[in-house]
């Protein structure tokens, strides 16, 4: 491979590796389904969606997998708040997740374990881990020594002893008592009223950290290529991920890679804020190709600052690319593309997502072929209009964004032929008033579109139009 990610345990830019030639396996934290998805969830779902595709892209066979929390304090609070059984509550918010995932054509998983059918692999991870000296029980809970593990903190960059006040250092079981703030809970004992589950402590439920570990076990191996997540959650989770799974006995991830939060206009998380924007919310405003094209044109390492405007940002860009590719293939025709014709530089883009997925520096290369490529079809060169076009699809399709294969109906749906029928009444009019030599008239029709957010291209070949 030539992908080159950061790795948030070394904190550097290195090669990706891979156990096993020609294979890629990827265990990516999913959503606990408490409630319906916000855009912070999609965000991370289209940035590890590159990932995934541009492995795909670049030959390997990459066994890909995203967990489902269903079962969690938070989920038996909200269920219970609302007078519905915890299970219904999380398959329901489950659908939603799927829907969203769907809506931005993100790539489904090879396996998506759930927490409530891990229970057995989970149970026998923690057996291991006590037999092994580094995991206590008390009163029903079973608890991570955190002391006994060698180098705890070294992902995170965190020191034990700086953290023994922290309050994320606690993750408190239910009934039993830790010998060390920093332990953790592996195995809560059974409350009154809720789920629980046999086991070799009596009744309950696993902790957070320990379901995991053991469904990328199971799904992965001992030793996986890459572990994957918000980077909100590599402290405790991934740090306590990685700690009892050394306790285990097992590699476990080679390379960790966490990309940005969504946030609102001064840096706070968006979670954090009580204002989290639902994906169903953003779909009834604007298209999803667009909602996929504002999540992941920054740099999946950078935060993204969600408002309005970036939202008409991706809008307008993306409206740019869709009206070069509807042009040119309506120019083409038949042509077939030449080799060596092309003025897309897929080298560049190759180059870019290669270099720690730089989405932004592959979309200005696409971008660029877009520019290059109306150029052609200015000047009415269609072999290399032709060869461009093919090349920027090509690109596109990798980032899941091609208007012809991947969103047929960017174009408008059912409405695209209604608005070049409206476009061409309006472009015939003004057609009219020249002839008139009425340029008055002429000049507000074209106002008038251009308000609506609707180029009018005067060209050798005739008028063409484009979003704005």
């Amino acid at each position: 491979m030539t992908l080159r990610l950061y790795d948030t345990a070394t904190r550097s830019v290195r090669p990706l590796t891979s156990l096993r030639e020609g294979h890629v396996g990827v265990y990516v934290c999913g959503p606990t389904v408490q409630a319906r998805p916000h855009v912070g969830h999609l965000r991370s779902a289209v940035v590890l969606d590159v990932l995934h595709r541009w492995l795909l892209e670049s030959g390997q066979q990459v066994t890909f997998v995203r967990n489902v929390t269903d079962v969690d304090d938070k989920i038996i609070h909200d269920a219970s708040h609302d007078d519905e059984p915890w299970w219904a509550l999380s398959t329901r918010m489950t659908r939603a997740f799927t829907q969203a995932y769907d809506a931005v054509q993100v790539l489904p998983p090879t396996a998506e374990p759930r927490v409530t059918a891990s229970i057995p692999s989970i149970t026998a991870l923690i057996e291991r881990i006590v037999e092994r000296g580094h995991a206590y029980t008390s009163g029903g809970d079973v608890y991570l020594s955190v002391r006994t593990v060698q180098g705890y903190g070294a992902l995170s960059g965190q020191d034990p002893d700086q953290l023994k006040a922290s309050e994320k250092a606690v993750a408190h079981g239910h009934t039993g008592t830790k010998q060390d703030p920093l332990d953790f809970a592996l195995w809560k004992a059974a409350k009154p009223d809720e789920p629980s589950w046999p086991s070799p402590w009596g009744p309950g439920r696993p902790g957070w950290h320990i379901e995991c570990s053991a469904m990328a076990v199971d799904h992965l191996g001992e030793a996986f290529d890459l572990h994957a997540g918000g980077v909100d959650l590599v402290f405790p989770h991934h740090e306590n991920e990685r700690a009892q799974s050394q306790c285990a006995g097992h590699g476990f991830a080679q390379h960790w890679l966490h990309h940005g939060l969504v946030t609102v206009p001064g840096g706070e998380k968006m979670s954090k804020t009580g204002t989290s924007t639902l994906v169903e919310d953003v779909l009834r405003d604007v298209r999803p190709q667009v909602l996929r094209y504002a999540l992941g044109a920054g740099h999946y390492r950078s935060p993204l600052e969600w408002s309005p405007q970036a939202l008409s940002d991706a809008e307008a860009a993306y409206g740019r690319i869709e009206t070069f590719v509807r042009n040119a293939t309506t120019a083409v025709g038949s042509q077939p593309a030449q080799a060596g014709r092309s003025s897309a530089d897929r080298g560049a883009f190759a180059t870019a997502l290669d270099d720690d997925l730089g989405v932004p520096q592959a979309l200005a290369a696409i971008h660029a072929g877009v520019r290059a490529g109306n150029a052609l079809l200015a000047a009415g060169d269609l072999p290399a209009l032709a060869a461009t076009l093919q090349d920027v699809r090509g690109m596109l399709a990798v980032l899941a964004l091609d208007p012809v294969a991947q969103w047929p109906d960017s174009g408008g749906g059912e409405l695209s032929g209604v608005v070049d029928a409206l476009v061409a009444i309006a472009v015939e009019a003004r057609a009219d008033a020249r002839a008139r030599k009425d340029w008055a008239q002429a000049d507000a029709v074209r106002d008038r579109l251009t308000a609506s957010g609707i180029v009018l291209e005067d060209t050798a070949q005739g008028v063409r139009w484009r979003m704005a």
